[in-house]
């Protein structure tokens, strides 16, 4: 007979079957026996969610733009595109944690071959980043533990979605990459948080074409095919059209200089031009519960209550 055997924060489940099954944002099922006690992370934030999550310890790897103070002792083993599969492969992890964005997808498909697990994520609104840490403290067993709980209650309560109707008050143009001059779309995590701070995307609506000409209008579009159309090249001339009230410039990815503030107040002399954390719009997981918050005062200073 099967012996059954509890696991903190699921179902009692009998021995005879995996413990825990979880999909991961690209739709794969992945199953667990236990709950994972080697962590490889190839992503900042879920480094920072990790940690936060009490997992340290867990850690074996991460990458070297995984800043998190807590973590400076986890070997940096490789960057977030240039992903180390046999380094990883050595470590024998229990599972690594990935994102479809931030993970170049020839690594993560190598290591899914050599037999590792891989978690993949893709949160797309605000509610996805804090539905993804609770299935990270689900992953890792500690979904009941008090201090995720009340984590995780925090953020529920600050991230509360905006009532229906309710109005964005000023429109902001965020550039993310200035050659080619590139922003996001409605269909991203960071426009969401936008919204959530009271603020409109000016390119929600805005598709990326194939090739660059195409989408820069200089020729036209071919089939985007299964290629990621939410993150288009745009020109100046489409932004003033567009007539943005601000143009928020996030520290990341892309590290705007001095030169370049001056060529965006140049050509958009109309909006006012401001600094924001990058990691603010784009971290999801735990770093989401304070940053919303933060980014939605600092943007009511600039525009008014």
């Amino acid at each position: 007979m099967a012996r059954s055997i509890p696991w903190k924060g699921t179902r009692w489940y009998t021995a005879a079957v995996p413990i825990l099954r979880l999909r991961d944002d690209l739709g794969r099922e992945l199953t667990f026996a236990s709950p994972p006690a080697r962590i490889v992370s190839l992503v900042p934030s879920d480094t920072h969610s990790l940690c936060a999550l009490g997992l340290t310890p867990r850690l074996v790897a991460r990458t070297r733009y995984c800043d998190v103070p807590e973590a400076a002792h986890v070997p940096a083993i490789c960057g977030t595109k240039d992903v180390d599969v046999e380094a990883i492969v050595a470590l024998s992890p229990d599972v690594v944690i990935a994102n479809q964005e931030e993970n170049s997808r020839a690594p993560l498909e190598a290591l899914a071959q050599r037999g590792v697990k891989v978690f993949v994520s893709l949160p797309r609104r605000v509610e996805d980043a804090l539905a993804h840490l609770a299935r990270l403290a689900r992953l890792c067993g500690v979904a009941e533990d008090p201090s995720v709980v009340e984590l995780l209650r925090r953020g529920y309560r600050a991230l509360t979605p905006p009532a229906e109707g309710a109005a964005l008050r000023v429109t902001a143009f965020v550039p993310i990459w200035l050659d080619p001059l590139m922003t996001f779309n409605g269909d991203t995590f960071g426009s969401d948080v936008l919204a959530r701070c009271g603020v409109a995307n000016a390119f929600v609506d805005r598709l990326r074409l194939y090739p660059l000409a195409a989408d820069l209008g200089k020729s036209a579009p071919v089939d985007a095919g299964a290629r990621d159309v939410r993150y288009p090249r745009v020109s100046f001339d489409e932004v003033r059209k567009r007539a943005p009230a601000l143009v928020l410039l996030p520290d990341e990815p892309h590290e705007f200089s001095a030169d370049d503030l001056a060529l965006i107040e140049r050509e958009l002399p109309e909006a006012k031009v401001v600094r924001c954390s990058g990691r603010d719009l784009f971290w999801y997981g735990a770093w989401t519960i304070d940053a919303v918050p933060r980014l939605r005062a600092a943007l009511a200073a600039v525009i008014g209550d």
